[in-house]
């Protein structure tokens, strides 16, 4: 137990980095994953033509070797082209999480615009917006609600794949318990512990979602109106 408590400090800087991690690649493979989700949905042949090429890439080669491909792969053949380049862990990490990320989101993305029935599409035309405007007021605020428990389950996903960085010495949560297992030689209990901190890291997300969900549901939001003094209900 005194083993635990004094690997606690590090872990839980590596929790901190892990759920930093996460977050900054979820928000950048929303956004990447939204532009090809829309993408994949286009007439024009060649985008969605390269948008299925990156995601059936992405989704069907595992994420550890795309994290070697970037973090040495990357540099090794801009070096062999004559020139001069180094990636350092965090980016790699980022780069590689939110490449991938960016994949299943656009999959999530696809199927909740697919989802919204065709009528509101010719509703809005024949209000006078154009594909762009429908899809930003009208399409899309309906389909992102559809989209929050299945981001819910790829950022608890993305959360635990985090640990695959370690293979490249980023220092979160995963590396900091092999660093600590590596000087007190007590793996059981440290994995233990790390273990530990990403069910209590997945818990915490899967709750977080939850709410979400139920604060963007239109019954949960009409009842709060209801509640409101027809004042506050305005603003």
């Amino acid at each position: 137990m005194q083993i635990i408590l004094n690997a606690l400090p590090s872990l839980l800087l590596g929790a901190i980095v892990t759920l930093q991690l996460t977050a900054m690649t979820v928000l950048l493979g929303m956004a990447l994953g939204s532009l090809i989700g829309i993408a994949r949905l286009s007439s024009a042949r060649l985008p969605s033509l390269l948008a299925r090429i990156y995601i059936d890439f992405l989704r069907g080669t595992p994420l550890l070797v795309q994290i070697f491909m970037i973090y040495f792969g990357l540099p090794g053949l801009i070096k062999a082209l004559g020139g001069s380049f180094t990636l350092n862990q965090w980016v790699a990490a980022v780069l590689a999480l939110t490449l991938n990320s960016a994949a299943y989101i656009a999959e999530i993305v696809r199927g909740a615009i697919q989802s919204i029935e065709l009528g509101q599409r010719e509703a809005s035309e024949s209000l006078g917006l154009g594909p762009v405007q429908t899809m930003q007021y009208v399409i899309f605020p309906q389909a992102f609600r559809r989209m929050i428990p299945p981001l819910g389950n790829e950022f608890i996903s993305l959360l635990k794949d985090t640990s695959l960085v370690a293979v490249i010495g980023f220092e979160e949560l995963f590396r900091r318990g092999q660093l600590i297992v590596a000087q007190n030689y007590r793996p059981f209990e440290i994995y233990f512990a790390v273990a530990l901190f990403y069910l209590v890291l997945t818990l915490l997300s899967s709750q977080a979602f939850g709410l979400l969900e139920r604060w963007l549901n239109p019954v949960e939001q009409a009842k709060r109106k209801a509640m409101l003094s027809p004042a506050e209900a305005a603003d």
